[in-house]
């Protein structure tokens, strides 16, 4: 009975969203107070009917229920308590379950937390929200129901695919699923501001942060898989421009783009089409990244679903997503015009700047994962894009972009001085040179093109922190007033610090560890020592061991540098017989120069295995600077000022400057 009620609750969901979709939307159009205030409790409803769903699917797995098709296929008896809650969600009809359970949670979230946004304008947005929670429902009952029954119930399941049975990637696709589905409001957001013609300060107040808790929901998925893919899969890569990382990358560059926009709405009143714009195609990157994942027309570890049909519908729905936005935009947008005029070389102007080149970076990377896809569609022809291609776009389009990201928060509004900001930076500039300087003395061999590139990542992190000390007046101002400044300070000016800084790391890992790394692929017998990476790796054997539910080949290696004892690495390979697959799990060693990354392989005979070492400088930094970004993210999300509906007065002359109150 648990599978029919959590049936029979999504039925009703769509019902409730139906009501919520229509009605009112209808009441805001008439003025109708009844109907407007309709929106908040449908919305929680919907909220309360889509869990009552979740977790009857959650205990269908937790009981290894096999009369549910969707259990009996991606669960077994033997399968870790903890791989059967997430196998809930390893799954093309319980991952889309868990969309609308998120997309239901934001909602409710709006309903609940919205009350400082008038009333017409939240009944619109939890309208919008409805109409795309419709969308995903009737995708669900019709088309990928997770409740189907299996009859006569096998006596076990067939169990969950073995690279998915790992932490990192259990909780990569809610993380990546609260980023894309934290999209939708952005999306209603601007939808409603269209229907209602009109985007302000206040607008963009209320906008920024959903799309900030979006963004960092992102960050936390897209870090989250990138650490999987470096510890899972054996080859010693965190990044491969894959078709399906793409897809969740594409969103992440639109909302960074969208998220520095709005700034200029709410400071300038300008930049409001634009802003709208980014809104609509922010989410509707998400919803082809949900079309690519589910439509079949890709083939990755990532992927789900290969039915045709389900790709059909999902394209159909993108199409009246993207279709009816967009011209509900060309309708509207022409009578929003933004009032605010800036120079060129202005704090206005940097961010233009930065969004003109995320667009278009974001652009390179649509056309590099769809281009494929087209050609094989209209000529039959199969050709393959791979990292080559966005290394040679996308990297030049990044240089500028981190260039400008530390310059532009030390140009005031509307008017700037180049040349004053730069001299503002002298700290980040001589951190930079020295940074050079250094790098060239260490790396004098190259190769060259990292050795500025490692140079902008300190060049990131140093501005960050100079826009910090010029925040505070750090070492011009008695200490006193420094600490009065820093009290005052709001926490997204903070944010932006910790958010750029973050960023800086992140260039100094990806740099470091592609340009320097050592790699060794040699067939080890016990008792051999092989030097990589400045370490010393003695090769003890290989022994089988039993696992929870697979079996698999332990490797013994153990470290040592100039004679002394350092860790030991045990890489394994695992064998799962349900389903039957092989999977890898190397064996890394964080120090603070890198990692040391070892990967057992096959046996070769004579007691020889085929063993992969890496050494890979700095490598930890991506991630460790991924979550710098995320908490710089929260910091900012804390921040008082986005739960107002419109900017708050200035209430002394002493307060901090204009021109240091930030992003």
């Amino acid at each position: 009975m648990t599978a029919e009620l959590g049936h029979y609750a999504l039925v009703l969901a769509l019902a409730v969203a139906l009501v919520q979709g229509l009605v009112p939307l209808y009441g805001a159009h008439r003025g109708e107070a009844g109907w407007i205030a309709l929106a908040r409790p449908a919305a929680a409803v919907q909220c309360l009917l889509i869990v009552v769903a979740f977790g009857a699917l959650t205990n269908a797995y937790v009981s290894s229920d096999f009369s549910v098709l969707n259990v009996a296929s991606n669960s077994h008896s033997a399968k870790p308590l903890l791989y059967k809650i997430t196998g809930v969600w390893g799954n093309h009809e319980g991952s889309l379950l868990l969309w609308v359970l998120i997309l239901a949670l934001f909602g409710g979230a709006v309903a609940l937390f919205g009350g400082n946004l008038p009333a017409p304008f939240r009944a619109r947005v939890l309208a919008v929200q409805a109409l795309i929670a419709v969308g995903f429902l009737s995708f669900v009952l019709f088309t990928s129901n997770p409740f189907a029954r299996l009859l006569p119930p096998p006596v076990d399941g067939r169990g969950l695919n073995p690279l998915l049975q790992d932490p990192g990637l259990a909780f990569h696709p809610p993380f990546l699923y609260l980023g894309y589905v934290g999209f939708s409001m952005a999306f209603s957001f601007a939808v409603a501001a269209l229907i209602e013609g009109r985007v302000d300060a206040a607008w963009a107040r209320w906008v920024r942060p959903w799309t900030l808790a979006a963004w960092c929901f992102l960050t936390v998925g897209i870090g989250l898989g990138s650490w999987w893919a470096y510890y899972e899969l054996g080859w010693g890569g965190w990044w491969f421009w894959d078709p399906v990382e793409n897809a969740s990358f594409m969103p992440w560059l639109a909302g960074t783009a969208l998220l520095h926009s709005s700034i200029v709405v709410e400071k300038r009143d300008s930049l409001k089409n634009w802003t709208v714009l980014l809104a609509i195609l922010t989410f509707s990157l998400s919803l082809l990244g949900t079309f690519l994942v589910r439509s079949g027309v890709l083939t990755s570890v990532h992927a789900f679903a290969t039915d045709p049909a389900r790709g059909s519908f999902i394209l159909a729905f993108l199409f009246v997503v993207v279709a009816g936005s967009l011209g509900l935009y060309a309708l509207r947008a022409p009578a929003m015009r933004g009032g605010g005029l800036f120079a060129p070389v202005s704090r206005e102007g940097a961010l233009v700047f930065n969004n003109l080149l995320l667009s278009t970076a974001c652009a390179t990377v649509f056309l590099g994962t769809l281009y494929p896809l087209f050609l094989d569609a209209l000529s039959g022809q199969k050709i393959t894009v791979g990292p080559p291609y966005f290394h040679a776009t996308f990297g030049p389009l990044m240089v500028p972009v981190l260039l400008a990201t530390a310059l532009g928060p030390m140009l005031p509004w509307k008017r700037g001085d180049l040349l004053g900001a730069l001299q503002r930076l002298k700290f980040a500039v001589a951190a930079t040179l020295a940074a050079l300087f250094l790098t060239l003395v260490l790396a004098h061999d190259g190769p060259w093109l990292a050795i500025p590139a490692l140079a902008i990542g300190v060049w990131m992190i140093a501005g960050a922190l100079e826009e910090a000390a010029q925040r505070l007046r750090l070492f011009r101002v008695p200490v006193a007033e420094s600490l009065r400044r820093l009290i005052r300070l709001p926490r997204a000016a903070w944010g932006a610090t910790f958010a750029h800084a973050g960023v800086g790391a992140v260039v100094i890992g990806i740099v470091a560890s592609s340009a320097w790394q050592e790699e060794k692929l040699v067939v080890m017998r016990p008792g051999e020592v092989l030097s990589v990476g400045g370490y010393e790796v003695t090769f003890d054997g290989a022994a089988e061991f039993q696992g929870p539910n697979y079996t698999g080949v332990r490797g013994a290696f153990r470290v040592s540098r100039d004679g002394r004892a350092v860790t030991a690495l045990q890489p394994e390979a695992r064998n799962y017989p349900n389903p039957p697959m092989a999977t890898t799990e190397a064996a890394i060693r964080t120090g603070w120069d890198g990692d040391l990354y070892a990967v057992i392989g096959d046996p070769t005979g004579d007691g020889a295995w085929s063993t992969r070492l890496y050494h890979k400088p700095l490598v930890h930094w991506i991630w460790f600077g991924s979550l710098v970004m995320v908490l710089g993210g929260l910091i900012s999300l804390s921040d008082r000022r986005h739960r107002v509906g419109a900017p708050a007065r200035r209430t002394t002359a002493d307060a901090v400057p204009a021109a240091a109150e930030g992003d």
